[in-house]
């Protein structure tokens, strides 16, 4: 039996890199987390502990905070291509590079109906995120963000389903359906405006979630990826992660009362989990854009 070492990777995961742009009385903030995965001839590091080719971890934790002054970080997918660039590009043996990005958002802070030129607060918005690849065989950008959080209170159904002796729940026309969406979106090219893009792929989403009338959450999943890919060309693959966070209608009989859907329980888990991938069929092959690292992004 012959044993091998097959597909590794290594990196310094969950850099806290922030950078605060003070050139003018106003500042900005950009508060991320960064993890660098490089990719070659690194076997030997592995079968016998020959670090001859390895950048070590704390190098790249560095440049990525090198970066953030030098490149600066107007967008984070931006930000990542150069990082990937310099590692594959000015680092041998080096052959490719995977830099996973999240986002963390903060609200400037208003004061007497102004807003403060150095003061946030964390915002309880969804994490932006992003993943870049860089090796041989091209340059890819996915876009995403994760944990946004979505909530309607009617124009959800769910009826019609398949049944056997362990099922109990009711069909129901009218409820409340709510997520916490993990989405995920590849580009065709690295010529895209970032920020704008981003922008758009939330605003569509968030309006066909809110005037579908579902009739289950896996089609409010497609609907939402299928619009996104017909009307951003960049886009050409997106993929969509989304729990099911139940609200039952509490029973207020006992009390004498009326519950006409106005009061629920929400449920954490356990929780339905509905995931689709939407696809140009025409769409480039995605090389290793989707071999993660630290899953970050």
């Amino acid at each position: 039996m012959a044993i091998i070492l097959g597909d590794n990777q290594y990196g310094k995961a969950e850099n806290r890199v922030v950078r605060i742009v003070r050139d003018t009385a106003r500042h900005e903030i950009h508060d991320l987390n960064v993890t660098t995965a490089m990719r070659g001839p690194f076997g030997p590091a592995y079968l016998v502990g020959d670090q001859t080719n390895v950048l070590p971890t704390d190098t790249q934790k560095n440049t990525a905070f090198a970066y953030a002054k030098s490149v600066g970080i107007e967008s984070i997918e931006k930000y990542g291509l150069a990082l990937a660039r310099h590692f594959v590009g000015d680092v041998e043996p080096i052959v490719g590079a995977r830099i996973e990005i999240e986002e963390f958002a903060w609200t400037r802070a208003v004061i007497d109906g102004v807003e403060h030129d150095h003061t946030w607060t964390r915002s309880g918005t969804e994490t932006r995120t992003a993943a870049i690849t860089v090796d041989a065989s091209g340059e890819y950008v996915i876009g995403g963000f994760k944990d946004l959080v979505i909530l309607k209170s009617t124009g959800s159904e769910f009826a019609g389903f398949l049944e056997d002796e362990y099922t109990t729940l009711a069909e129901t026309h009218d409820r409340v359906m709510a997520t916490s969406l993990v989405a995920k979106w590849r580009f065709a090219s690295v010529d895209v405006d970032w920020n704008a893009t981003y922008s758009k792929v939330k605003q569509i989403m968030i309006r066909e979630f809110a005037t579908l009338q579902s009739l289950a959450l896996q089609q409010t999943l497609w609907h939402m990826g299928r619009a996104v890919v017909d009307e951003i060309p960049e886009i050409v693959e997106v993929r969509l992660s989304a729990p099911n966070k139940h609200h039952f209608v509490v029973d207020l009989s006992p009390f004498g009362l009326e519950n006409p859907g106005e009061v629920f329980i929400a449920s954490d888990r356990p929780y339905g989990l509905i995931e689709a991938q939407v696809l140009d069929g025409t769409a480039p092959p995605a090389g290793e854009s989707w071999r993660f690292s630290a899953g970050l992004a």
